[in-house]
């Protein structure tokens, strides 16, 4: 039987660290990229739905 090798536990990490972090949008076109998929996420279901009718 192959014999299997369990991984040493991970150190643990803060709360505070492993909490989410914020979105850095240095520049024009990142800040509409971002807006555009945030925006085509929440029309496009809205569309299928209006089309499907």
């Amino acid at each position: 039987m192959a014999q299997t090798t369990k991984k040493p536990d991970a150190p643990a990490y803060p709360a505070e660290k492993a909490s989410q972090g914020e979105i850095i949008l240095k520049q024009p076109w990142q800040r509409a990229v971002f807006i555009g998929g945030i925006a085509a996420a929440l029309l496009l279901p809205l569309i299928v739905l209006a089309i499907a009718r």
